[in-house]
């Protein structure tokens, strides 16, 4: 066989008489020195050339959004011909990682999933499409939001399966954690989830704190269920434990196994559990908001553990967990995840069945017994309040401990959606003070900005605390602090000028909630919304109002100027008085807002001095 030098030397002399077109001589050379070396690096921002059917649809995509999608066949269902859970939970988990490390530019892992709730079965023979793309990069972190649905080729019906959000942490050498780019949203979409993320990212923090608050104000003991005289079964019955080797097939490239590995385990041996108490085949409705607390490896064996915690009239709560050890003589086991599942039984007709009450084992049982009721209550209220779409959230929602969190979350996150929107048009500018109006589906919605010389925390400061409301806006008359849930969080009674239909003064019961900037170019929010507090019911003196979504954001423009702009979403029965006095209104606006320029300034040097003095 020739050589390489010698087939070169061939090529010159043979080009010396025949004419050899000099791409054909650099590929022959080329082409095999490839084998033994490198291809060219890629310069920055080009892209390789697709032809034809294969290129992009569309330039303006997201770079990181990622399209998955899987045909179900035989193998992937469980015996009734749908699609396994954990199946999916793995396909979930591929493709929003995909999407991570499109953005990290470096491996990534999975280091938690919010609340998952599986809304239908998908049969054999259907696809399961995923889109996943990374909503917004914080420091080492990211959040991926995925969208699955499946489509029935046979029919060409589409249908929402799931919303999911994850969080994923890039991975330098050695597991060494990688500062993150920004992530710069396009769409409306994209702007929407980019600024909510930072919300979720809250909640998630202070997930374990609620549930210790609603532990300790609810009684110590255990109050078994009774439900028409049946017997409890003992849940020590329910109890499994499996293990299982990970496999190179299991992980990724650098070995670790993969988060949406571990939960098919994990959704396998609850799926045992809950089977064992209602002895029949149950099926997965939600996955409660759990951490990856480790990573493990090929060659470690993960030992799977699973009860039921408690029974409700047509749910049940299992606990799982998953612990690895090295060896097989190994003592000392590592704590990867634990999560919570809830499942159902489905009768023909695709209802509830009622399934039998739970006895807890003394001690660890029963405490796992309350915290089950504990995230129930969690869980629906959780559910109730943001799962809901904007337009079918009540106005005014019963705030207690439990919820506290996420009517915040609620409150915040709509006004980031408002001010999100894109189709703002201009109604009017007086005086450097512009108003915007936005109409879409049954709401009418206001926002009037303008320029002021303070520093964006000063306004924040001044703003945020409505019982100094009264020295700049007309229409309150007073506004008294009747609950201080936190630091960022308080509850008013406000008192207005306006009289109602009835010729009474309105009351309003308002949350007020603050956010300091998350990153740089985020704005300081405060937003407001009613709530119903047992403490203040509606009273015969007052005729009680409603505020569904307002605030205000505040942009630093330098270091003593800032951009201020208050958003009102007016409710439906507003909208008759805003069509018949939209010139007035907008007058009243702009005068209230100058009013609330003046009280700026005249109050931003005593608000430094008071600050200094603390």
């Amino acid at each position: 066989m020739l050589s390489f030098f010698w087939l070169r030397c061939l090529l010159k002399m043979v080009k010396g008489n025949i004419v050899v077109p000099e791409d054909i001589l650099s590929f022959c050379c080329n082409g095999l020195q490839g084998s033994t070396s490198p291809p060219r690096a890629q310069e920055p921002g080009e892209q390789e050339e697709v032809p034809g059917a294969m290129a992009s649809p569309s330039p303006t995509r997201n770079p990181t959004e990622v399209q998955m999608s899987q045909l179900v066949l035989p193998c992937h269902t469980n015996h009734r011909g749908e699609l396994s859970t954990g199946q999916l939970l793995k396909w979930i988990d591929t493709a929003a990682c995909l999407s991570a490390e499109r953005h990290a530019g470096c491996p990534c892992v999975t280091a938690s999933m919010d609340d998952i709730y599986f809304e239908h079965t998908i049969s054999v023979g259907q696809v399961v499409n995923i889109k996943a793309k990374v909503n917004r990069a914080f420091n080492s972190s990211m959040e991926v939001g995925i969208q699955v649905s499946y489509e029935d080729l046979c029919s060409g019906k589409h249908c929402s399966i799931c919303k999911a959000y994850a969080t994923f942490v890039a991975q330098g050498p050695s597991g060494s954690k990688v500062k993150l780019k920004p992530l710069t949203p396009q769409t409306e979409e994209e702007k929407i989830e980019y600024s909510i993320a930072a919300e979720r990212r809250r909640m998630r923090l202070v997930h374990k704190d609620t549930l210790k608050d609603l532990l300790t104000r609810s009684p110590r003991e255990t109050e078994l269920e009774t439900r028409d005289g049946s017997a409890a079964v003992p849940a020590e019955k329910t109890r499994v434990e499996s293990v299982e080797l990970v496999l190179p097939p299991h992980a990724n490239h650098q070995g670790n196994t993969f988060g949406g590995q571990i939960m098919a385990w994990m959704e396998n041996v609850a799926t045992i559990a809950a089977s064992r108490l209602c002895h029949a085949h149950p099926t997965l409705r939600a996955i409660e908001m759990f951490h990856f607390r480790g990573p493990s490896q090929v060659g470690d064996r993960l030992v799977l553990k699973a009860i039921v915690n408690n029974a409700f009239k047509n749910s049940m709560e299992v606990g799982v967990c998953a612990e690895a050890y090295g060896q097989e003589m190994s003592i000392s086991r590592r704590h990867i995840n634990s999560a919570f599942m809830t499942f159902v039984v489905l009768d023909q007709g695709g209802q509830p069945c009622n399934l039998p009450m739970v006895a807890p084992e003394p001690g660890d049982g029963e405490r796992r017994y309350r915290e089950a009721s504990a995230r129930k209550k969690i869980r629906l209220d959780r559910k109730y309040v943001i799962s809901c779409k904007q337009t079918e959230v009540p106005l005014s929602v019963p705030w207690d401990q439990s919820n506290k969190v996420y009517l915040s979350y609620n409150n915040v996150s709509a006004l980031k959606t408002l001010v999100a929107k894109a189709n703002w048009v201009l109604a009017r500018e007086k005086e450097k003070v512009r108003m915007y109006t936005l109409e879409e589906d049954k709401f009418l919605s206001f926002r009037i900005e303008m320029s002021v010389r303070i520093a964006a925390g000063q306004a924040f400061s001044l703003l945020s605390d409505l019982r100094r409301r009264h020295e700049w806006d007309s229409h309150y008359a007073s506004a008294e602090l009747v609950q201080q849930v936190d630091n960022d969080d308080m509850i008013y009674h406000v008192v207005s000028q306006t009289l109602s239909h009835e010729n009474k003064p309105q009351d309003f019961v308002i949350l007020a909630s603050r956010r300091k900037p998350c990153s740089k170019g985020d704005p300081y929010v405060v937003a407001f919304r009613s709530v119903t507090l047992p403490t203040h019911p509606a009273s015969a003196g007052f005729t009680r109002g409603e505020t569904v979504c307002s605030g205000f954001c505040i942009w630093p423009e330098s270091e003593d100027t800032s951009k201020v702009a208050y958003y009102n979403q007016a409710t439906p029965g507003y909208l008759n008085y805003v069509t018949t006095n939209v010139a007035g209104l907008s007058s009243n606006f702009c005068a209230t807002f100058k009013a609330c320029e003046k009280f700026l300034l005249k109050n931003k040097e005593d608000l430094i001095v008071r600050l200094q003095d603390l």
